[in-house]
C-alpha cells in the first residue's frame, strides 16, 4: 500500500495553511489597528462640530478603510484553497484505503471463551486493572484472573521504576536470580549499574562504594571490564559531567530498565512481551491488503471462498509474527495442515501424509522413497509436530 501520494498531499495543504496563517494574520492585524484608530477618534468630539456629524464622518472613513483592506474578503480565497487541498487529501485517502472490508469475511467459528480471555489479558498486560475486572465480570471469562496477580505485581514495580525507585525491580531480580541466569539475562547487573550510578550523582561516594562491595562480586565473569570503570568513577563522585567517565551517564536509561523489566517479567510468567491479541491485530493488517485482492480476484465465488481450508497463496509476514516452521510437500506442493500434516520417513526425506498415502496405496504396502532408493511402508512413517 503506498501511502506516499497521501504524506505528499497533506504536506501541501499543510505548506498552504501555513502560507496563509501569515498573510490572513497580518490582514487581520491591519483590521484592529483601523478599528482601533475609529475607536480614539469617535472618543475626541470636536467642539465645533455638529452633533453626530462627526461620527458620521468617522464611520465612513472606517467603512472606506475596510474596503480597501478588503477585510469581508481576505479569508475567501485562503479557505477556499485549503478546503480544496483537504478535499484532495480525502479522495487520496479512499482511494489508497478499501472501506469495504466485508467482501474478506469468513464466516469462521471462534472460541469466544478463548477471545474473552485474550482481551482481558491485554488489559491486565497494559496495567488496565479496572478495565480488565469489568471485561471479565461482563464476559464471565474468570480464566484470565489467574495472571491478575502477576501482572498487578509487575506493574506495581514498573510504577515505582517510573518514579526512579530501583527498590521493588532489585528485589524482584534477587528472587530471580538463577532463572535470569539460565537466561542469559544481564537485567541484575543492569540494575545493580543504576542503583550505583544514582548514587553517583547524588554525590553519595560512601553510599555507592558499600553498593559495588556487596552487589557486583557475582558479576564479575560477565562483566569486569564495565565494573572496573564504574569503580573508577567512584573518584569523579558528585561531578560525573566532567570526568572522563561521562559516558556511564547514559546507562541511566530509565525506559530502557523499564521496557527489559517487563520483558523478563512476562518470560518469568512463561508469556511473550507482546499480547496476543497485539500480535493478531498487527499479522491481520499486514494480511488484510493481499487477502483483499485475493477477494477481488474470486469476485463471486463467496461460497469456494467460505468453505476453502487454506488460502491460495502464501502471505508474507515480518520475522516478528513468524512463531513456527511451515512445511510445504515438495510432491504435491501443499502447505501442510492439521488433517494432512508432514510424515518423516525412515530414509529422513519428509512428505505431507496424503502424497504418502498415494505412494503406499495401502497400509501395509510397500512404496519406493521419491527421492531415495529408500523402500518403507506406512506404519513406519513419522507423524513430524512443528
Amino acid at each position: 500500500m503506498d501511502l506516499f501520494p497521501v504524506r505528499n498531499a497533506f504536506n501541501r495543504a499543510s505548506k498552504k495553511q501555513k502560507t496563509w496563517y501569515g498573510k490572513t494574520q497580518e490582514d487581520i492585524d491591519k483590521v484592529l489597528e483601523v478599528i482601533t484608530n475609529a475607536i480614539i477618534e469617535l472618543s475626541i468630539v470636536p467642539e465645533e462640530a455638529p452633533a453626530g456629524v462627526h461620527q458620521k464622518l468617522v464611520m465612513e472613513v472606517l467603512q472606506a478603510r475596510l474596503k480597501e483592506i478588503g477585510a469581508q474578503s481576505f479569508t475567501e480565497a485562503p479557505l477556499k484553497e485549503i478546503n480544496n487541498a483537504m478535499t484532495k487529501c480525502g479522495k487520496l485517502i479512499d482511494k489508497c484505503f478499501n472501506r469495504n472490508l466485508g467482501k474478506v469475511y469468513r464466516n469462521v467459528e471462534f472460541n469466544h471463551g478463548l477471545v474473552n480471555q485474550l482481551v482481558a489479558l491485554h488489559f491486565y498486560r497494559q496495567g488496565l486493572f479496572d478495565v480488565g475486572d469489568c471485561f471479565v465480570a461482563e464476559s464471565h471469562g474468570e480464566s484470565a484472573l489467574s495472571m491478575r496477580t502477576q501482572f498487578w505485581e509487575s506493574h506495581q514495580i514498573l510504577a515505582q521504576l517510573q518514579a526512579g525507585d530501583l527498590s521493588g525491580a532489585l528485589a524482584w531480580a534477587q528472587e530471580h536470580h538463577i532463572a535470569l541466569q539460565q537466561r542469559k539475562s544481564s537485567l541484575e547487573f543492569r540494575l545493580q549499574r543504576l542503583q550505583f550510578v544514582q548514587y553517583l550523582v547524588e554525590g553519595k561516594k560512601a553510599l555507592a562504594l558499600e553498593h559495588a562491595r556487596s552487589s557486583f562480586g557475582g558479576f564479575a565473569n560477565n562483566h569486569m571490564h564495565e565494573i572496573q570503570r564504574l569503580m573508577g568513577s567512584l573518584l569523579w563522585a558528585g561531578r560525573l559531567q566532567m570526568s572522563p567517565y561521562v559516558d556511564i551517564l547514559s546507562n541511566m536509561d530509565w525506559d530502557a530498565i523499564a521496557f527489559e523489566f517487563m520483558h523478563e517479567c512476562c518470560a518469568m510468567l512463561g508469556q511473550s512481551y507482546n499480547s496476543p491479541l497485539f500480535v493478531t491485530l498487527c499479522a491481520g493488517s499486514q494480511a488484510l491488503p493481499t487477502l483483499l485482492k485475493v477477494a477481488a480476484v474470486m469476485g463471486g465465488k463467496k461460497h469456494e471462498w467460505q468453505s476453502m481450508a487454506q488460502l491460495p497463496m502464501e502471505i508474507e509476514l515480518e520475522k516478528g509474527l513468524q512463531f513456527h516452521s511451515i512445511f510445504a510437500c515438495p510432491v504435491s506442493r501443499d502447505q501442510s495442515t492439521n488433517e494432512n500434516p508432514p510424515m518423516l520417513l525412515p530414509c529422513g526425506h519428509v512428505l505431507c501424509r496424503q502424497s504418502i498415502q498415494k505412494l503406499a496405496k495401502a497400509p501395509t504396502r510397500t512404496f519406493k522413497c521419491p527421492y531415495c532408493p529408500s523402500e518403507t511402508t506406512l506404519s513406519l512413517c513419522q507423524q513430524l509436530h512443528l
